[in-house]
């Protein structure tokens, strides 16, 4: 397989039978647990969706897109039958799943709206969120060995899914922000990322937020914002060391021809997703 073009200091991206997929170096250090970021590439997906799309709800074929998630999975090493999937919509809304979830959103019908973060503590629960330029926002307490994924698009950032993930690995698992180690993206970069200026008003209305590290003014009236140093910071408000966290260097806007970018493609295009498991005893 020709790949195009790719650099990362921090994350590293493979090909495993034809199928290219991203993972953080920090994360891979981690024995207990499996991770992955899609690329667009390595599926049987045709026209727009060509060829690793994992939406089920943007007009692809079906029977590709499943075909997709297996080949993925094969590819990878994750469970088929283990996948749970959130259900995005750009809010703030935290789901606790285990195995009773297998398959939700994916070959099982949506159970349940509105669901864009997904947090366990069980084994051999895979976790599935979607992204084309917003933010994957990956959680793993080392300690208590719970895992979570969260899609921050900018409502979602604006709204502090990191936080409201944070809080629900806190209260209802025992987790201690000290032992959680975050990755943020990849995602559209402050590079890429132009807003008008009522979105950039929601971000200026955040508190603990460092307005200068995250937003630069242009001569047309709109405004550059980073999403991942957004997001970091909230992070670093909820008590994550700073070396707990690891912030993507690869924009993917900037990445189009390896990454699913919806500003790069006008919307035309499929979906990459974030795969987190915690690994069975058996492994």
């Amino acid at each position: 397989m020709n790949l195009p073009e790719f650099h990362s200091n921090i994350m590293t991206l493979h090909v495993n039978e034809d199928v290219p997929y991203l993972t953080y170096d920090t994360l891979t250090r981690i024995p207990f647990i499996r991770h992955a970021f899609s690329t667009r590439l390595g599926g049987v997906s045709k026209g727009q969706f060509s060829s690793m799309n994992f939406s089920l709800n943007r007009g692809d074929n079906p029977d590709d897109v499943l075909e997709n998630y297996r080949r993925f999975c094969h590819a990878v090493g994750f469970d088929f039958h283990t996948l749970v999937a959130s259900s995005q919509d750009h809010h703030t809304f935290v789901r606790k799943v285990g195995s009773e979830n297998y398959g939700v959103g994916i070959f099982r019908p949506k159970d349940i709206q509105s669901v864009d973060a997904l947090v366990t503590d069980e084994p051999d629960v895979t976790l599935v969120t979607y992204y084309a330029d917003c933010t994957p926002l990956f959680f793993v307490d080392t300690v208590r060995k719970v895992i979570a994924l969260a899609h921050g698009g900018w409502r979602g950032t604006v709204g502090r899914i990191a936080e409201n993930v944070i809080n629900v690995m806190k209260n209802d698992y025992g987790c201690q922000a000290k032992d959680i180690v975050c990755c943020i993206g990849p995602a559209i970069s402050r590079c890429c990322y132009e807003v008008d200026r009522a979105c950039f008003d929601e971000f200026a209305r955040m508190e603990d937020i460092d307005l200068s590290e995250i937003a630069t003014a242009k001569e047309n009236g709109k405004y550059m914002i980073d999403l991942l140093e957004t997001n970091r910071q909230v992070i670093l408000s909820c008590g994550v060391p700073e070396n707990n966290i690891t912030v993507s260097d690869v924009c993917t806007k900037c990445n189009s021809d390896l990454l699913w970018s919806h500003r790069a493609t006008n919307g035309q295009r499929g979906t990459m997703s974030a795969f987190l498991c915690i690994k069975g005893n058996q492994e």
